[in-house]
C-alpha cells in the first residue's frame, strides 16, 4: 500500500503567527526554487497520489531552523506565508514546537535529527528522486531502513544511528529505503549541499546511459 505524502505523524504544538519580518528567506528560497525546477521537490499528479513532495530548511539558531510548510511542494514559487520556525523538538517525545504562518513539514523530526548531530550542518533538503533512491545499493549509499516509515521517532533514531557509523562521517546525502524515493542531502551551507545532490543524480544519469 502506497503511503500518503504530507501526513504528519508527530506530537505538534504549532502557535499560529505572521511572517516574521527579522528573518531572511531569500537565501533558503531561492535554492528551494532551483530543486522545485529541477523536480527534486515539486508536484507530479502521477507520483504519490498526487500529493505534494519534498521540503528544505537552514538552521536559525542552536536547534531551532527554518522550515518550508506542510504540502508546500506543488507550489512553484513560495512565500513567506509557506515558511515557519522549528523552536523545540523533542525525538523521544514525539514532540515539535513551532510559529509562524503555516505548519511545518510532516519530515521536522528527520529534518532536527540531522541538525542535532553536528553544529557545522546549517542546511537540509528532502529530495525526491527516483534515480538515486534506485541506485542505494549499486551506489552503496548509506540508508535507513525499508521498514522505517518517514517523519516518525523510528527514523530520527535512524538518523542518529547512520551518523555514528564511521564509514558515514564523509557523506553527505542518504536515503530513505522505507519512503518512497526520499533522499536526504545536508551540509554547512546549501552551495554545497545542493550541488552533492545534483552531482550524485548525475552519477545515476550516467547509469541509465546505454552500452
Amino acid at each position: 500500500m502506497q503511503e500518503t505524502e504530507g501526513v504528519i505523524k508527530y506530537h505538534l504544538d504549532h502557535k499560529q503567527t505572521a511572517p516574521s519580518q527579522e528573518r531572511s528567506l531569500s537565501e533558503i528560497n531561492s535554492w528551494r526554487n532551483l530543486l522545485y525546477k529541477l523536480e527534486l521537490i515539486g508536484q507530479n499528479p502521477t507520483r504519490y497520489l498526487g500529493y505534494g513532495y519534498g521540503n528544505i530548511s537552514q538552521r536559525y539558531s542552536g536547534e531551532q531552523f527554518i522550515i518550508s510548510g506542510t504540502q508546500t511542494g506543488g507550489i512553484a514559487q513560495l512565500l513567506a506565508k509557506h515558511y515557519c520556525l522549528i523552536e523545540k523538538v523533542d525525538l523521544v517525545r514525539n514532540q515539535v514546537n513551532s510559529s509562524g504562518p503555516c505548519q511545518p513539514s510532516s519530515e521536522s523530526l528527520t529534518h532536527a535529527s540531522v541538525y542535532q548531530q553536528n553544529n557545522n550542518i546549517n542546511c537540509v533538503i528532502h529530495a525526491h528522486s527516483p534515480e538515486i533512491w534506485h541506485a542505494t545499493q549499486h551506489l552503496a549509499l548509506p540508508h535507513t531502513s525499508s521498514n522505517i516509515a518517514y517523519g516518525t521517532p523510528e527514523m530520527a533514531q535512524a538518523v542518529t544511528q547512520l551518523f555514528k557509523d564511521e564509514q558515514f562521517q564523509q557523506q553527505s546525502i542518504f536515503t530513505m529505503l522505507g519512503h518512497e524515493d526520499g533522499v536526504i542531502a545536508f551540509g554547512i551551507d546549501f552551495p554545497s549541499t545542493a550541488c552533492s545532490l545534483i552531482t550524485l543524480l548525475a552519477a545515476c544519469e550516467q547509469l541509465s546511459l546505454p552500452n
